[in-house]
């Protein structure tokens, strides 16, 4: 299909099912036989300027009327402040640090906005345009150009500018003059060299080489320079591909940056977005990307985001450093960075991929996106104030579909490669963040998050209930108490700011982290060593129906001071009700919180619980955020295991949105669970209700019916006449290992190939080979 057959198609559509369509802009067609080349560089630039400014909706109604007054109420603000001098656009934005920089070139952005669309009071004003042009000018001039040897954070050089910059060229194209345009080119080339393409490594990969391609496609369409198109397009292939060590996708739906930083909702949401751009961009042109790689892109969508994106919001447990961003200084809209924020922005991405799905895909698509905007109630997707009119109104095209919204899903994901686990239940959903020598324990730098040393150690989210939505939106992360993470074993020694994770160094010396999952259940586990401490754990989790089971053991340390495993720590909010029961008696064998759910300490246990108000500010725990300080209640629970312990233990269950009643029951009930090891060599559970044996063996050894010739992680579930067994081996040596399940069985009906069966009948032994990706293999049997 020619350029100008797909430009005639609708921006975003809805066929007649009411699915997504492809997602290409309106265009001015060309006049039969004025087709030329330079033709098709106007082509692509009128495709980016709708793609990036939207089309097709009324600026006059809501939400797009607000949106396009608020773009001009703060364009005449900028327009108003802006002062060229030597070292500033901006008083408040000096260009040392060159996020000064940036931040310039967003304001004229936002400037350029007002001019050019419809409705925002400053439309086709004159004044405002000369204004522009003349901050572009001093910025070309002064800062940002080839003669300026970059200093501070390369991001800003090579990203954070260049997008802007060849953003405004697009949009002001015909209002700048050939040497206006050419210098913007040329700055381009300077700080974005061919050669930054041409190695995949560093700081060119992941979503940082789709930023890259983005701003020198833009170059090239700008500058009409095919040869620098053609680069963009095909540096975009080594993006595609499943990796198995450093930055990217893989197989498992993990994503990672900057190494070993767990990164799905931040980078993993700016690739999604990148690559929808340009592949609207570049679609049906000379430069199309058709590398059949690219399907692993689409298929990521619901590999590897969709299960991490619950009622609208991305789980931060793959947003990195980006907790800590809350209210930025440098933000002019004053939108707040939650959460739900980043699963905003990821959802947004979605409309943007579909015209490269097929359209069953699609269609799947727009009853996920459909789904997600009429569940969050927290932040309302259809006027969130992140969005700009372009994606708001893609996103309204997906909310008006006729496809019928689709559930959050029931199911577990473990992430292997990225060291985290989602459980998701009718009601509720569950996260597990986790460290090992392949992730590290957090990631801090430039001045974010330098706090966050415990969110690897074993932090368990969990969402459901009345106020589970906003658990760690509102305010959780400059208020929670760092040292008392939920799900968390630590150690109680003060650690400082930025201690060991700048950037993601260093990594804790240990190898078996992860599980086995058939799909629904689960069983996982960690070696934890502490950062910054002596403290080691071996902790464990077996995610079933309606509860977690938590197992700790060999919990030791050195330190001097204390070591806790916190239980849970509830975000009340500014106001909430603190509705919480503890079950009578010297070991309490149950806790409640009303509005959450409960907890149940088989047997008893020494919990201790506190109520306390925190106060903190964002700036706290990010430099470049809001200095304003807000209160949030607590509802804590931990277990003490005393100074310097040795071989220390715990059991808890976990069950989000239980009533009062259903916790003291499952208290009561003694033959729900069954703890067949807790110790440092050997966890292993059996849930009975669900004909379920779960066990994590740090070393060879036997728990019930199963036994184990390495460390593996193994689960084992039968319904009815049905059993499913799988394992895993997480230490990821690739040596193959025997499972024996003392169980009688009729026949096997279905294996993995890296299964082999060495025997099946009055009990099962397995050989099997795992590689070295800690994935789950499965054996399926028909059982007596």
């Amino acid at each position: 299909m020619s350029l100008s057959a797909w430009s005639r198609r609708a921006f975003l559509t809805v066929t007649g099912a009411g699915a997504l369509s492809l997602p290409l802009p309106l265009s001015r067609p060309a006049a039969a036989g004025q087709r030329a080349a330079a033709d098709e560089f106007e082509e692509l630039r009128r495709r980016w300027v709708d793609l990036q400014l939207g089309t097709g909706y009324d600026p006059a109604v809501e939400p797009y009327a607000s949106r396009l007054a608020r773009t001009g109420e703060l364009a005449a603000r900028f327009r108003q402040s802006m002062a060229p001098a030597a070292a500033s656009l901006w008083p408040d934005r000096p260009f040392d640090p060159p996020s000064g920089i940036t931040q310039s070139y967003s304001r004229l952005w936002t400037m350029a906005q007002a001019h050019t669309q419809p409705g925002t009071g400053l439309t086709g004003d004159a004044a405002l345009l000369a204004e522009v042009v003349r901050g572009l000018g001093h910025l070309s001039a002064t800062v940002y150009r080839p003669a300026t040897t970059p200093y501070g954070n390369w991001w800003e050089w090579q990203i954070g500018s260049p997008r802007l910059l060849m953003d405004l060229v697009a949009v002001l194209y015909d209002h700048l003059t050939e040497e206006q345009r050419a210098a913007a080119c040329a700055a381009v080339d300077h700080f974005i060299p061919d050669a930054l393409l041409a190695d995949y490594s560093g700081t060119s990969t992941g979503a940082n080489r789709v930023d890259l391609c983005r701003s020198v496609a833009l170059r090239g369409v700008l500058g009409r320079a095919p040869a620098k198109l053609a680069l963009a397009r095909d540096a975009l292939s080594p993006v595609f591909p499943y990796v198995t060590k450093g930055d990217g996708l893989y197989a498992d739906g993990s994503f990672v940056q900057h190494t070993w930083v767990a990164y799905s909702g931040t980078y993993g949401q700016v690739m999604l977005d990148g690559l929808g751009r340009l592949f609207t961009l570049l679609a049906g042109s000379a430069w199309a990307v058709t590398d059949p790689r690219r399907q692993i892109i689409l298929d990521s969508v619901e590999r590897a985001y969709a299960p991490l994106i619950y009622n609208g919001l991305m789980m931060d447990g793959v947003n990195g450093r980006a907790i800590s961003r809350g209210h930025l200084t440098s933000d002019d809209q004053g939108v707040m960075r939650s959460d739900h924020f980043h699963g905003q922005g990821l959802i947004a991405a979605i409309p943007l991929l579909a015209g490269g799905a097929a359209p069953a895909e699609r269609d799947r698509w727009t009853a996920l996106v459909k789904g997600w905007i009429e569940r969050d109630t927290v932040s309302p997707i259809l006027t969130a104030r992140q969005f700009d009119v372009a994606d708001l109104a893609r996103l309204h095209a997906v909310s008006a579909s006729a496809v019928p919204a689709a559930p959050e899903p029931v199911g577990h994901t473990l992430f292997t490669a990225m060291d985290r686990a989602v459980h998701r239940r009718p009601g509720w959903a569950a996260a597990l963040s986790m460290a090992s020598d392949r992730i590290t324990h957090y990631e801090c730098g430039n001045g974010e998050n330098p706090r966050g040393w415990h969110t690897g150690a074993g932090m368990l989210y969990w969402w459901g209930a009345d106020r589970g939505n906003d658990q760690y939106t509102d305010w959780f992360w400059p208020t929670v108490d760092p040292y008392r993470l939920p799900g968390t074993t630590v150690s109680t020694k003060r650690l400082a700011d930025r201690a060991g994770g700048e950037w993601g160094a260093p990594k804790p010396d240990v190898r078996w982290v992860g599980g086995a999952t058939d799909g629904e259940f689960a069983a996982v586990g960690q070696h934890l060593k502490g950062l910054g401490s002596t403290l080691e754990a071996r902790k464990s989790w077996f995610f079933a129906a309606d509860a977690v089971v938590c197992l700790g053991a060999g919990i030791s340390a050195t330190d001097g001071v204390p070591a806790e495993t916190v239980v849970d720590n509830r975000n009340l909010g500014e106001n909430g009700a603190d509705a919480f029961t503890l079950d009578d008696g010297p070991r309490p064998r149950w806790a409640h919180l009303e509005g959450h759910g409960g907890w149940v300490f088989p047997g008893g246990a020494g919990v201790r619980t506190l109520a306390e108000a925190r106060t903190g500010a964002w700036s706290d725990i990010n430099t470049t955020s809001s200095t304003e300080r807000r209160t949030r209640r607590y509802r804590t629970l931990w277990l003490d295991h005393g100074t310097d312990p040795v071989d220390a233990s715990y059991t808890y269950l976990l069950l989000p949105g239980a009533s009062r009643r259903t916790v003291a029951g499952r208290a009561a009930d003694r033959h729900w669970l069954g703890i067949l090891a807790n110790t440092a060599a050997l966890q292993a559970v059996e849930i009975r209700s669900l004909g379920c044996t779960a066990a994590n063996f740090w070393q060879p050894g036997s728990a019930g019916p199963l036994t184990a010739s390495a460390p593996a992680s193994v689960l084992v579930v039968v319904r009815g006449r049905t059993a499913v067994l799988v394992a895993s081996a997480p230490t990821r040596t690739g040596e193959p290992l025997e499972i024996v399940w003392d169980r009688p069985v009729r026949r096997v009906t279905g294996r993995d190939p890296a299964v082999e069966v060495l025997a099946a009948g009055r009990t099962v032994r397995l050989r099997i080979t795992p590689g070295t990706a800690g994935a789950s293999h499965r054996c399926e049997f028909a059982v007596r």
